[in-house]
């Protein structure tokens, strides 16, 4: 990006804040005190990314991926399944987001790639989209503990909705250990 371009990347790392602003709704809709934000769950899935060890994928491409995933939702919001609104809708708005907000940065190398991760996201036909789909579904349900722990909630919706979705050895590892945590908590508070 050339030094002119300045006012454009301001401009786009404004609509990236709102990410930090905008509370998951999912945890919302359930009543959570202090719900994190979309942000929040993005930077915890790059951290995620970054534990993988798994040579056979590009690591930096699924850290990439993992922090632009949602970055339409600076836009359009967390829309859930729970929202009346059909898949299709739901991409057609946030493929609209994010051009919108791929536009800011103009025909840079940076606003491809961004807007490339985010398709090949999207589209999940590739090893690292099926990786940082598992990551998206493991951050819910690791912070679906860590609020039935801090809230003393049950969330059990959230652990059905992924009950065997799972794809990569090493999230299915990490999912098991959540719910071996999460039988645990159900134990101790039984006491």
């Amino acid at each position: 990006m050339s030094a002119n371009s300045a006012s454009s990347v301001i401009d786009f790392l404004s609509i990236v804040e709102r990410l930090k602003r905008t509370k998951r709704t999912g945890w919302v809709n359930s009543g959570i005190k202090a719900p994190e934000s979309i942000a929040d769950h993005m930077h915890r899935m790059g951290i995620m990314a970054m534990l993988v060890d798994d040579q056979t994928l590009d690591q930096a491409k699924c850290v990439k991926m993992a922090i632009v995933h949602d970055l339409a939702e600076a836009l359009v919001g967390d829309i859930t399944p729970f929202d009346g609104v059909s898949k299709e809708k739901k991409r057609a708005l946030e493929h609209s987001g994010m051009q919108q907000i791929i536009h800011t940065l103009g025909h840079s190398a940076q606003a491809k790639e961004i807007e490339a991760l985010w398709l090949e996201y999207e589209d999940d036909v590739t090893a690292e989209a099926h990786l940082v789909h598992d990551l998206d579904k493991c951050e819910m349900i690791q912070q679906a503990l860590e609020y039935e722990q801090s809230d003393s909630t049950r969330l059990d919706s959230f652990f059905e909705s992924t009950r065997g979705i799972f794809r990569h050895p090493q999230v299915q590892a990490w999912v098991d250990e959540i719910y071996r945590r999460r039988q645990l908590v159900k134990e101790q508070n039984k006491d």
